[in-house]
């Protein structure tokens, strides 16, 4: 059946042409705003009812050959028309109500978005590598879940040592079928990186690890069984104690100011021989004695020492250039709770892992 909104063509001239299609035209633009998205494309590009199917059966078919491009040409034409009002005609514009309540007043002030900052932790941590990297050092990296070998076996602790119960770690269950040095423990301090580097490069080397360790430690105000460690190892040939001294002076001078002095007493640590501790002067007093310091003056900072021979043996199965004849070295390790404890006047650790925010925006 004939649509009776296309009249049929008698001519197929360039006027005639023009005047049909600039009256389908017209009809289109008047029929898009006055009928929904859905009755509109019904109407105009429906399959079986449409008008631009009518027009394709009607004009577009019937016209003589020579008629056919002018006739296509404007088809194409008229097509584009009303896909585009179509598309308009789904996308309605929005009434003023809407407008308004999605108008954005330029005049206001912009809503300041909030940048994050480093934990004191990060913070302290990142402070005390870029002091060591100033000297050449590089930053070594490892596994916080590691293998008895590493953590204590190869840093010297032996099975049955003493010296593990002051470092009572956590191990990974149901493991009892393998070797006692295979078997997983999260690393109790970052000492394994110290082998594991040894073994992956020949001297010289010169490197400071921060991570995280963990002990089973009670938590108390200055105690937590999660921590983090900046340890450092140096090895050369003809390094000497007084080289520690004078990097860990330096070092100390350059985290709590130049007026800092430093002393060293001797100590124990399975890894390093001779050990020993190093304090610094009070850097709340002065050195002239407080509540903090406990009157003397001094305060207990980190532990260090030469590097054990048996330590070098151990490397030297994997790198037999560390032949404890030959080379030397030192090593030293400290808390990043403690110093940021100093740094920052902070009295409890476990404010450092607690996540209150009130604590947190004091270091923003």
């Amino acid at each position: 059946m004939t649509n009776e909104a296309i009249p049929n063509l008698t001519a197929f001239d360039e006027a005639a042409l023009d005047r049909a299609f600039a009256s389908l035209e017209a009809q289109a633009r008047a029929d898009a705003p006055a009928l929904e998205a859905e009755l509109f494309r019904l109407k105009w590009l429906g399959r079986k009812q449409g008008l631009l199917n009518d027009v394709s059966g009607q004009w577009l078919k019937a016209a003589p050959p020579e008629a056919k491009k002018a006739v296509g040409q404007r088809f194409k034409v008229l097509k584009e028309l009303v896909d585009g009002l179509l598309e308009g005609a789904s996308g309605a514009g929005p009434t003023d109500a809407a407008l308004r309540a999605e108008a954005i007043d330029i005049t206001l002030p912009g809503t300041r978005r909030l940048t994050g900052a480093e934990h004191p932790i990060v913070r302290t941590m990142n402070e005390i590598v870029s002091v060591f990297s100033a000297l050449g050092y590089s930053v070594g990296v490892g596994p916080e879940v590691e293998t008895d070998y590493y953590n204590f076996e190869s840093m010297n602790f032996p099975p049955g040592h003493p010296a593990r119960d002051t470092q009572d770690t956590l191990v990974v269950a149901s493991q009892e079928r393998r070797a006692s040095r295979d078997r997983l423990l999260l690393r109790t301090h970052t000492s394994p990186v110290q082998m594991r580097t040894m073994e992956q490069q020949p001297p010289p080397v010169r490197i400071v690890i921060p991570g995280k360790v963990h002990r089973n430690d009670a938590a108390d105000a200055t105690h937590s069984p999660i921590f983090h460690q900046v340890e450092g190892l140096c090895v050369d040939r003809n390094i000497t104690f007084s080289d520690l001294k004078g990097t860990l002076d330096h070092a100390m001078k350059a985290l709590f100011g130049s007026a800092v002095k430093t002393r060293f007493f001797p100590s124990f640590f399975p890894f390093t021989e001779p050990s020993a501790d190093v304090q610094i002067s009070c850097i709340f007093c002065g050195g002239k004695g407080c509540r903090k310091c406990k009157q003397s003056g001094w305060i207990e900072l980190l532990g260090c020492g030469m590097v054990d021979p048996a330590v070098f043996a151990f490397a030297a199965e994997k790198q037999p250039a560390y032949d404890p004849k030959k080379i030397s070295g030192f090593a030293f390790g400290m808390g990043v709770e403690r110093i940021a404890m100093m740094k920052y006047g902070i009295s409890e650790i476990g404010s450092f892992f607690a996540g209150d925010m009130r604590f947190l925006n004091q270091f923003v």
